[in-house]
Order: structure tokens, then C-alpha cells, then sequence
């Protein structure tokens, strides 16, 4: 049982992952999440090679350790395609992050809707293998299979309102102007 609840965390953990990708009018480093540089050639997180931090609200900045990772890292963020243009400034690398339109913030809520709908999907999934391995069990009494099962569906109800809550905010975030 409590595997299975494990699981469902960790669902939500991995939705709420993909929310902080998402941009919703303020900078946050967990934009550049997924950038990959090319490290000696291996493939490694932008933040393993760099400093990022917020110094205003619509600007990140990226501090490479080595300074002859500027064009590296550079090049990372631009093959990233995550609508934002890297300039080199000094030491550093600033990325400006574009005013969002109303269609754009209009995009970025429905591809929260969908990460959320993944979330709750994945949930559905491990309800229905928990629901399997009960069932599987044959010296369990009927009125305990029943029982588990209404435990996992509690424990169901309760993490898909969890990504409910937090997709609310996220949109919320998205769509305020």
C-alpha cells in the first residue's frame, strides 16, 4: 500500500516539475532545467557548469565556472529553443526572458492542463496496478480486498486534488497580466 502511495508522490513531484518549466511572467532558473551542455563532450545540466541567478524580474543570469564555457553554454541555451536569446555580457551570460501576449499565456495554460491531465493519468495507472496486486492476493478475506481498495482509491482522490490545486495556481500564475 504504501508503495503505491509513494508513487502517487512522486507523480505529483513530477508534475510540479513540469509546471516550474513554465514560464509565467517572472524569471526562475528552472527554465533552463533541461539545458544540456556540451562539458569536455558529455552532455551535462546547465547547472552543474554555471551559476544561475534572478537579478530582475524578466533576466536570468548564467555565470559559467570555466570562462571558456561561454560559447558552450551559450549555444546551449539557444539550442534549448525555449523562446529566449542568450547575450554575452563580460563573464556572464544574460537572458532576457520576452513580455508574455495574451495567446502565449493562453498556450502556456494549456500545456499545464495537459501536464496535469499526464499527472493525473499516471495516477489512474498506479490505482489500477495496486488495484491488481490486491486482487491477485487470493488468502485475502473479501471484505479486506474492499477495504484496500477503498484505501487506494482515498489515497487516488487525494493526489489527483492535490495536481488539481496546484494546476489552479499555475494557471492562475500563467494568466494573471
Amino acid at each position: 500500500m504504501s508503495e503505491y502511495v509513494q508513487k502517487m508522490e512522486k507523480a505529483v513531484e513530477a508534475t510540479e516539475r513540469e509546471f516550474s518549466k513554465l514560464r509565467a511572467g517572472q524569471a526562475s532558473p528552472a527554465i533552463l532545467n533541461d539545458v544540456r551542455v556540451d562539458y569536455y563532450g558529455t552532455p551535462t545540466p546547465i547547472s552543474q557548469v554555471a551559476k544561475i541567478s534572478v537579478p530582475e524580474p524578466r533576466m536570468l543570469l548564467v555565470s559559467p565556472w570555466e570562462k571558456n564555457l561561454m560559447d558552450a553554454v551559450e549555444k546551449a541555451i539557444l539550442a534549448a529553443n525555449i523562446g529566449v536569446t542568450p547575450m554575452k555580457d563580460g563573464n556572464c551570460i544574460r537572458v532576457a526572458l520576452p513580455i508574455l501576449t495574451t495567446e502565449r499565456r493562453q498556450e502556456l495554460a494549456k500545456i499545464a492542463r495537459k501536464h496535469a491531465e499526464d499527472g493525473r493519468v499516471a495516477i489512474r495507472n498506479i490505482r489500477r496496478d495496486a488495484n491488481d496486486a490486491i486482487k491477485k492476493q487470493k488468502d485475502l478475506p473479501e471484505d479486506e480486498v474492499k477495504k484496500q481498495q477503498d484505501e487506494i482509491q482515498k489515497a487516488t482522490d487525494k493526489y489527483i486534488g492535490m495536481i488539481d490545486r496546484v494546476l489552479q495556481e499555475k494557471e492562475n500564475d500563467i494568466l494573471k497580466v
